[in-house]
């Protein structure tokens, strides 16, 4: 019986990481049923319905105070969006130069040169930062500005590190910011500040981490559907590695970076610097390389990295979640030590 209690509590305790698990393994069993064009159609139930959801939970649950002061939180968001622009797609260049030496195939690097320069997401990030406990009105505010500036900054950064670039649909993107963040956002403020519904008596919290897993069902879903065409061995296990290795490396940096800024940046606010800073969009990405790469024979080999990108940062947020939860507990509001 005192054996079962242990393993009870890490269940209860990690149960996002434990439901990321069961994602992965039902996608990989019926990848069909949560795939794009599947009985699902995730086209309308992940854009509007997952994701708008949320973001309606976001806003109902966020203090309006909170979202002001966010708004004055100026060194967080610049040091976020340098982070995601700047510095990601530099490690990238000095990392495909080290792997070039290995012999990786040139095309899996190109790809990871190209998901370096991609904007941040706009669920995974905010919903593993309020998971953990983090500044989520930060980590939205971050996601949202990140995908707006991409649509600018990503063409210019694939044009300046690999010489080809495309134009981002400028009218596309943003509307579906708008339908599926920012309306629900602001409906949610509405519930909350006029109906005076402000969620107590509901389980808020896990009922945007099932949203969540819906979406990461799916993205496996996708994920296990994608052909292997014209993909080695070799290719597929530099890539894993090489994702692997950069997301450890990169939460790792912007870690020690927050910490060193410590004077600036409280517990939570690392939370969302380490989430928002290294987490790349597989949704505006896809679409990206299509249009660039249109015709190339070695399509597969670059959109690998972001294939295995996106699941890599999720399945690592997961298992990052629980201990961020208590080094946020233990720091709660202050400027946790160097």
């Amino acid at each position: 019986m005192n054996r079962r209690i242990p393993v009870y509590e890490y269940l209860r305790k990690n149960w996002l990481l434990v439901g990321i698990l069961g994602c992965i393994f039902l996608a990989a069993l019926y990848p069909q049923l949560g795939s794009k064009q599947g009985p699902l159609r995730t086209e309308y139930s992940v854009k509007y319905g997952a994701v708008s959801l949320i973001f309606l939970i976001s806003g109902i649950s966020l203090k309006t105070d909170s979202v002001l002061y966010t708004f004055q939180q100026y060194k967080l968001h610049l040091f976020i969006q340098a982070f995601t622009f700047v510095l990601v797609p530099i490690f990238a260049q000095l990392f495909t130069q080290l792997l070039t030496l290995l012999g990786v195939n040139s095309w899996v690097l190109k790809g990871l040169i190209t998901v370096a320069c991609m904007p941040p997401p706009v669920s995974s990030a905010v919903i593993l930062t309020r998971a953990a406990h983090g500044n989520e009105t930060a980590a939205i505010f971050n996601s949202v500005l990140g995908s707006f500036l991409g649509v600018i900054i990503t063409p210019l950064s694939l044009l300046f590190n690999l010489g080809y670039t495309t134009i981002v649909p400028l009218v596309g993107t943003m509307i579906q910011l708008v339908t599926t963040v920012l309306i629900p956002l602001f409906m949610g403020q509405i519930i909350r500040n006029f109906a005076g519904f402000r969620g107590h008596t509901l389980p808020l919290n896990s009922i945007s981490q099932c949203a969540l897993l819906f979406v990461i069902y799916t993205t496996f879903c996708d994920t296990f559907e994608t052909p292997e065409t014209g993909l080695s061995a070799p290719d597929i296990l530099a890539s894993v590695f090489s994702v692997l290795f950069m997301q450890m490396v990169l939460m790792g940096v912007s870690y020690s970076m927050a910490q060193y800024l410590h004077h600036y940046f409280t517990a939570q606010d690392t939370v969302a610097i380490i989430f928002c800073s290294t987490h790349k969009s597989l949704t505006l990405g896809i679409p990206i390389l299509r249009i660039m790469f249109h015709g190339y024979s070695h399509l597969s080999q670059i959109s690998l990295p972001l294939l295995v990108y996106h699941p890599t940062q999720i399945i690592l947020g997961g298992l990052m979640v629980s201990q961020l939860k208590d080094w946020v507990h233990a720091y709660r509001g202050k400027r946790p030590p160097v």
